[in-house]
């Protein structure tokens, strides 16, 4: 299926594990603001679609740390990552 996020195959299941790992690094930073980061799905096209929890709701931050914290990182250590995007 197009766009889907299916951990059949070992490579996705490798790139899975290593977005999970950055974001497992990032999120102590987003805890100590009052909020919170989900992985929600990695699509084919190398988006990865993040869900914002707590003060990040809403926080006219969150479109700037997404961007320049997140996408940057995940970016930087894991290059199959083309951007990162917010879902409800």
């Amino acid at each position: 299926m197009p766009g889907s996020s299916s951990k059949s195959t070992p490579d996705h299941a490798d790139l899975h594990d290593r977005v999970a790992m950055v974001i497992d690094r990032i999120r102590p930073a987003v805890q100590s603001d009052g909020g919170d980061l989900e992985l929600v799905e990695i699509t084919d096209s190398g988006v990865v679609k993040v869900r914002l929890h707590g003060a990040c709701v809403g926080c006219p931050s969150s479109t700037l740390t997404l961007k320049a914290g997140i996408e940057r990182n995940l970016k930087d250590y894991v290059p199959e990552v083309r951007s990162v995007e917010a879902v409800e």
